[in-house]
């Protein structure tokens, strides 16, 4: 929404804030302005207040903020890459096809990938993923909030990724584009993908770009015995040792073979992670210590992890897998409740990449990232927003899914609406897929014919 067009009142039957207090407002309204909420409260209030905004009522929905992806990669490898553990899983599949990729198969990728996160209601995605021109030309098109992540492998056995020119290049061209919605952090695919001079570039580049660092780190237990073999320290150790936690923002993808002492560690450096409990299922990589990590106060979001290793990018679905994973891991039917679970995927997300000043939750001065669920669904029924029988938090996290958004806002333009996206032709995007999707296939086909062990995995070792 920009100064020219008209203040929006958006009323719906029940408003989620996801404040500090959980506040729900039956029959409720956010007025819109300028792209930013001005006002949050009951909708006959608001519009008595304000009779000249344009008002939209949203019958059987309810309006909550937009759900906050902490980590994922575009892609198009869906249903091709299945039942492996997560070495193999690289070795075999995932490598070989970054040797593979073009740059405009992997734009493809993300026009797709971003218009199935807004019409499931993911209004901002951390991706990590490569010639992220065409993502950030994607995330332009598309409307979305985005953290562009380069996938970087900065050594000589791992050429086949993007380097550290090129994600300070896409810093230089693209952080803070998009009309301030997209953000360009340092990534690094893995500790191990890198040389010693780029781990002291990583460090550098993002102070002096005073962005963020992402990677992954600790998602399979023979992680843990690797950083012992080469460092003597396990893995959070090592990264602290290396500088990594020092830059301005750090965030863990995974975390889930961390120990007391490292999650004491993340703790104090202000370190966050994302977990992506659908993910570490499929891969067999195990299930994150998330109530010890909340309980030590680490900002906690949840991601999709990629098309390929979950298999959707459901960001409600992995709300739902949090909790029952917490519970899972603890034996106890309590933990990771609804209200954490929404809370990591809202305003804990928008905290864990250092948004939460701007997102996350429905208050005066955020941006207008916002998301209308529908309640007139066999899922939602019987919903009580108020009153004894309340239960809005428990179906909204283990009841919806993302085909349930009727509506997303992103700085207060709507790009789904209906259910439909508005910013693109959907299957125009589809199409483009299957155009461009078989040559990859075949390029690593054809690769892998010659390199029958698949790729390098770690260095000097297959």
């Amino acid at each position: 929404m920009n100064a020219t067009q008209k203040d929006q009142i958006v009323a719906a039957d029940f408003v989620l804030t996801m404040d500090a207090a959980n506040r729900v407002i039956p029959d409720g309204a956010v007025l819109v302005r300028d792209g930013r909420i001005a006002a949050v409260g009951k909708s006959n209030t608001l519009c008595a207040a304000e009779p000249a905004a344009e008002v939209t009522y949203l019958r059987d929905c309810l309006m909550m903020p937009g759900l906050v992806n902490c980590h994922m990669h575009s892609g198009f490898l869906r249903g091709t890459a299945e039942h492996l553990p997560v070495w193999d899983w690289l070795r075999l599949h995932i490598n070989p096809m970054h040797r593979t990729l073009r740059p405009h198969e992997a734009e493809a990728a993300s026009f797709l990938c971003y218009a199935e996160s807004v019409l499931s209601g993911t209004t901002t995605t951390v991706d990590m993923w490569r010639f992220m021109d065409g993502s950030a030309r994607a995330a332009s098109a598309i409307g979305n909030r985005l953290v562009a992540v380069p996938y970087v492998g900065e050594h000589p056995d791992y050429n086949y990724f993007d380097t550290l020119d090129d994600n300070e290049l896409l810093i230089e061209t693209w952080h803070g584009k998009g009309d301030g919605r997209i953000s360009v952090w340092v990534g690094l695919e893995h500790l191990f993908y890198s040389d010693e001079a780029a781990q002291r570039r990583v460090v550098e580049m993002a102070k002096r770009h005073r962005t963020g660092f992402h990677t992954h780190c600790s998602e399979a237990a023979i992680e843990v015995a690797e950083f012992e073999k080469r460092y003597g320290k396990r893995p959070m150790f090592v990264l602290d040792d290396l500088g990594l936690f020092e830059t301005p923002r750090a965030m863990i993808a995974h975390a889930v073979w961390l120990d007391d002492s490292e999650i004491a560690l993340l703790a104090r450096r202000g370190v966050s992670v994302a977990h992506n409990p659908v993910s570490n299922m499929k891969l067999a990589s195990g299930i994150a210590p998330v109530e010890a990590m909340l309980q030590a106060g680490l900002a906690v979001g949840l991601g999709t992890d990629g098309e390929k290793e979950n298999n959707n990018l459901d960001m409600f679905e992995e709300m739902k897998a949090a909790s029952l994973l917490g519970k899972l891991k603890s034996l106890n039917a309590a933990a990771l409740n609804s209200w954490t679970a929404l809370r990591m995927g809202t305003i804990m997300g928008a905290r864990a990449i250092g948004l939460d000043h701007e997102i996350g939750s429905l208050e005066i001065g955020k941006k207008a990232d916002l998301i209308a669920v529908r309640t007139d669904t066999p899922r939602m029924t019987p919903l009580f927003g108020e009153g004894p029988y309340f239960n809005l938090q428990h179906n909204l996290v283990h009841a919806v899914r993302g085909g349930d958004v009727a509506l997303t806002m992103v700085d207060g333009r709507i790009v789904v609406e209906d259910g439909q996206l508005k910013t693109a032709d959907l299957r125009a995007l589809i199409d483009h897929v299957h155009e461009v999707a078989p040559g990859l296939f075949a390029r690593r086909a054809a690769w892998l014919a010659e390199h029958v062990h698949g790729s390098v995995q770690w260095t000097g070792a297959v």
